[in-house]
């Protein structure tokens, strides 16, 4: 990351967002956020850990005990770093017997003008608001659209989405998101059907003048559209339009990374994560 203010913003990003959804615990010079409450709403993880910053280094020990209060509270034994911040840590995580992942990270100039990205005929796009109805079936577009591969039939499709946004509302996630939604701390942006059906989502958390993008997710049969790069520059635009100058994301396939260089993004350093963590900012 060849700039040290940008990697900065990041880095301070990461360490705030995580608190809109969890408490800090130290161990040593590390950080370990723990949900605030099951079926609560989070960044991160979530229960990952991170460095604390500063010149303070991770010892193999500080590792050993967020594994084991991760063990003891049974969630993933999670961690997340920025690989130009604390180039050390990848060897000691792996020394301690834990694969490392990497996510390369994207920008978006702030003068950079988002480029116009047409949609299907029928098909319109928006942000929705913590009481919007459709907001079960959105969730559920992005839960869907990670766990299956290939095409299915457009019914099917439709009958798999409304069971899924059923069980979201009977656990209590869509009731714990609503909160969130409404306070600012998430925001969720789909592209609907004609029929009003939710076929493409994405959401972005910001903090602190900054936010990072994720979540973009397309239901098998309405792939090869371009709602992946429509939601993209939605979420961008609707973030800009709300103060937030730092646009970042994440990507784990070039091809994905293609789409967003076309969009105006720019490579801007990597995450490291443990490779078998929860997906980032449900």
């Amino acid at each position: 990351m060849s700039d040290p203010s940008l990697r900065d913003r990041i880095e301070q990003y990461y360490a705030t967002v995580p608190l809109l959804f969890a408490e800090a615990e130290e161990f040593g010079s590390l950080r370990l956020f723990v949900r605030k409450a099951a079926g609560a709403p989070y960044y991160g993880g979530p229960n990952h850990a991170q460095p604390t910053g500063g010149s303070a280094i991770v010892t193999t020990a500080d590792i050993a005990r967020v594994r084991a209060r991760q063990r003891a509270l049974g969630v993933p034994e999670a961690f997340e770093w920025l690989a130009e911040v604390s180039p050390y840590l990848r060897a000691r995580i792996e020394a301690a017997g834990l694969t490392v992942a990497e996510r390369p990270l994207m920008t978006l100039d702030p003068q950079h003008s988002l480029p116009a990205q047409p949609l299907p005929e029928g098909l319109t796009i928006r942000a929705l608001t913590a009481d919007d109805p459709a907001l079960p079936a959105a969730l559920a577009v992005s839960q869907l659209a990670f766990a299956e591969e290939g095409t299915t039939a457009v019914s099917a499709a439709r009958a798999e989405l409304a069971v899924a946004a059923e069980n979201l509302m009977v656990d209590g996630t869509v009731a714990a998101t609503r909160p969130t939604v409404s306070a600012g701390h998430k925001t969720v942006v789909a592209a609907f059907a004609p029929d009003g059906t939710p076929v493409a989502v994405g959401h972005y958390h910001p903090a602190s003048g900054a936010t990072e993008i994720g979540g973009i997710g397309t239901l098998a049969t309405a792939r090869r559209q371009g709602l992946g790069a429509a939601v993209t520059v939605a979420l961008a635009a609707h973030a800009r339009e709300h103060g937030v100058r730092t646009i970042f994301l994440a990507y784990a396939e070039e091809s994905v990374a293609r789409i967003y260089a076309r969009l105006g993004f720019r490579p801007a350093g990597t995450t490291l994560l443990i490779a078998n963590q929860p997906a980032r900012g449900q």
